[in-house]
């Protein structure tokens, strides 16, 4: 077997001067000398034959064969320390703390009673929950911030699994001036009303997926707030049915007739931050969920 010849240490020098944006500021991160981090990069180069930074001013920039390098030099490092979590998870049993991201459209309730019933078994064990939005969601498992996502799309690098479909209708209170008309409603009858839209809580956003239906529009931080301010008859929204489904029950809010773009559909994925290592409260939470959700009586396969 041949053995590597560039060490982990060396392969996270290179990373952090290209992060840190030069030799000093990655120093001062890690806590060790700039002679230190430059001596592991060069050996680095040394041993590969290859050059991976060039200075140019007084800052280091990676080189064609230097941006291949800290991208996998950046996999391994991530790819380590992954395995560090799951040797430590397996030698104490339980987790202490069980780190959850759960996109906004998915039913509050369900998630809910699951924690509560997984809370119920290990009463000791921690719960972090980040209800998150679009980007939000894939940036907390990148970043390794969270054990379980329920996720509206799978990052790359992930994998996961088909949870739920979500169904999202278009709603306003019943005295909202779109009901008042008492027609079908067309595309341009949205044009002169207010649309209540919930911010992607990614720090880089993805592309804006609100369907632009008109220039009025309030973007808010909650669901909460989103469905308050529509019941309130400050504007419409598509919301998932099964997040208003109280609202609709009672009559504070009513589906809109629309022709055209009444319902829409998007499928919530479950995804374990690293599969192989996930750790038995995450196991049992998976499986909490897959159970109640195909025991949901509208659930649609």
């Amino acid at each position: 077997m041949n053995h590597p010849r560039v060490s982990l240490e060396q392969w996270r020098a290179l990373v952090a001067v290209v992060e840190n944006g030069g030799y000093a500021q990655a120093a001062r991160v890690l806590n060790k000398s700039q002679s230190t981090l430059s001596h592991a990069v060069s050996r680095l180069e040394e041993l590969l034959g290859v050059k991976a930074l060039e200075v140019i001013g007084r800052k280091a920039q990676l080189t064609h064969t230097g941006r291949m390098l800290y991208r996998r030099g950046k996999a391994l490092i991530d790819e380590a320390a992954r395995l560090e979590r799951s040797a430590a998870r397996a030698a104490a049993g339980w987790e202490t703390e069980l780190r959850v991201a759960a996109e906004i459209i998915f039913p509050t309730w369900l998630l809910l009673e699951c924690l509560d019933q997984l809370s119920g078994e290990q009463p000791q064990m921690r719960i972090q929950l980040h209800e998150s939005v679009l980007a939000g969601t894939t940036e907390l498992l990148t970043a390794g911030r969270v054990d379980l996502a329920i996720a509206s799309s799978i990052p790359g690098g992930f994998v996961g699994d088909p949870l739920m479909k979500v169904r999202f209708i278009a709603a306003a209170a019943p005295n909202h001036p779109l009901h008042r008309l008492d027609r079908p409603l067309t595309r341009e009858d949205l044009r002169g009303h207010r649309h209540l839209v919930v911010r992607d809580t990614g720090v880089q956003p993805a592309s804006d997926q609100a369907p632009s239906v008109t220039d009025q529009r309030w973007t808010v931080s909650a669901k909460a707030t989103s469905i308050r301010a529509a019941c309130m008859g400050l504007g419409f929204a598509w919301y998932a049915e099964d997040i208003i489904r109280r609202e609709l029950d009672s009559g504070a809010l009513k589906p809109l007739p629309l022709i055209e773009g009444a319902e829409r559909w998007a499928t919530l994925y479950l995804v374990h931050a690293d599969p192989d290592g996930a750790g038995p409260g995450s196991q049992r939470l998976a499986r909490l969920l897959r159970e109640r959700v195909l025991a949901m009586p509208t659930h649609v396969n």
